[in-house]
């Protein structure tokens, strides 16, 4: 699912919501998200799952198509 269908989504499902409102309401929700995990802390949506960011070494890949 990708965003505009999950906005779309709960605009069907509420609509006492205006479509613009519950788009500003998932960008709200999503860029919190990003932010935090830009600030390195996790975040738990319960009954959903969590977010966190992991580092890990660099290590040498190839493209499957080029073999470079």
């Amino acid at each position: 699912m990708i965003k505009s269908q999950l906005i779309q989504r709960i605009a069907a499902r509420n609509p006492h919501l205006h479509h613009g409102d519950v788009e500003r309401i998932v960008n709200v929700i999503l860029n919190e998200i990003v932010r935090a995990m830009k600030d390195d802390r996790r975040v738990e949506l319960r009954g959903f799952g969590s977010f966190s960011v992991r580092y890990r070494k660099a290590r040498m890949a190839r493209n499957p198509r080029t073999g470079e």
